[in-house]
């Protein structure tokens, strides 16, 4: 019977082209791998290495082995991963990247959602804007995340749309919020945005510059900010107005601007949320349970789009 053993000795070796080589790289002694090499081909009744000089070069029988070695350790890897993981959701670290304005009304109660499930687990819900998620994610740090889909360039990431929010505007202003503002009445409007360091690739902005761009309109801020808490509290105080999430304004104006409200964009304009991973990646127990909570938290408070992942 083969054994992952005898595989990984076996690949080893074709790797680097020597017994002596497979086993430094394994750390065994030499004649371990060679008795490794010996049991699998008895088993296989096949040769599997011809010696020339002081090395091996494979067989065709290897070279035909060779690809099924790879899947069998891979998948055996992965089970290993994944039941490894089971403990993580336990006593382990659960992390999940949240672009900032997700996190200001779905961020603490996510967590709440998460250690309600599993109190003994750490919890880190990371990024600030989607652009920074999203590069987190290509480069393994993260394993799923939320992120709003303008900012996105699908390329090496899976994109599942769970959801939509609108964009309001906000003001002290009555007589501002007596009527859907129209792409004229926003360009001269005194505006406070966030994102100030992600201008260019904000989605809220992005959504705002095809808009006015396709009437021929263009706008300028009064104001630039960091964080939409800070844009909230400078309408609170009657000096700018703002374009945000109606998610953010439900649950930051009581809280930081109760004298201002929010009103509709004419026509409405939507920001899309969306859950990403990598599509090479096996998501383990952690994230998939991460995507699920997120999922139905952000619908509990948006538009859904779809089922649940």
């Amino acid at each position: 019977m083969l054994s992952l053993h005898q595989l990984r000795c076996f690949l080893t070796t074709v790797e680097h082209g020597s017994l002596t080589a497979a086993a430094e790289q394994l750390g065994y002694a030499q004649p371990s791998v060679s008795e490794q090499i010996r049991s699998l081909e008895r088993s296989l009744g096949v040769t599997l290495f011809t010696r020339v000089g002081r090395g091996v070069v494979p067989t065709t029988a290897a070279e035909t082995l060779r690809p099924h070695a790879e899947q069998t350790l891979a998948a055996a890897d992965a089970a290993e991963r994944a039941v490894r993981s089971v403990a993580t959701l336990e006593t382990g670290t659960i992390r999940f990247g949240a672009f900032g304005t997700v996190r200001l009304y779905a961020g603490a109660s996510l967590v709440a959602d998460v250690l309600e499930r599993h109190p003994g687990v750490r919890v880190e819900l990371v990024g600030q804007n989607s652009t920074e998620v999203q590069e987190q994610l290509r480069r393994g740090h993260l394993e799923a995340a939320m992120i709003a889909i303008p900012q996105v360039t699908a390329e090496g990431l899976t994109v599942i749309p769970v959801a939509r929010d609108e964009l309001v505007y906000i003001s002290a202003d009555p007589e501002r919020l007596a009527r859907p503002v129209t792409a004229k009445a926003l360009a001269s409007a005194p505006l406070v945005m966030a994102e100030a360091s992600f201008r260019a690739e904000d989605s809220t902005r992005r959504i705002l510059r095809r808009w006015l761009h396709e009437i021929g309109i263009s706008t300028t801020t009064r104001i630039e900010v960091e964080d939409v808490e800070t844009a909230v509290e400078l309408v609170g105080r009657g000096l700018a107005d703002s374009i945000i999430h109606k998610g953010a304004a439900r649950q930051l104006l009581p809280r930081l601007a109760p004298d201002a409200g929010y009103t509709s964009l004419r026509p409405k304009q939507w920001d899309t949320l969306a859950i990403a991973h990598r599509t090479d990646a096996v998501l383990s127990p952690a994230a998939r349970l991460m995507i699920e909570l997120a999922t139905r938290r952000i619908q509990s408070i948006a538009e859904p789009l779809g089922a649940v992942p």
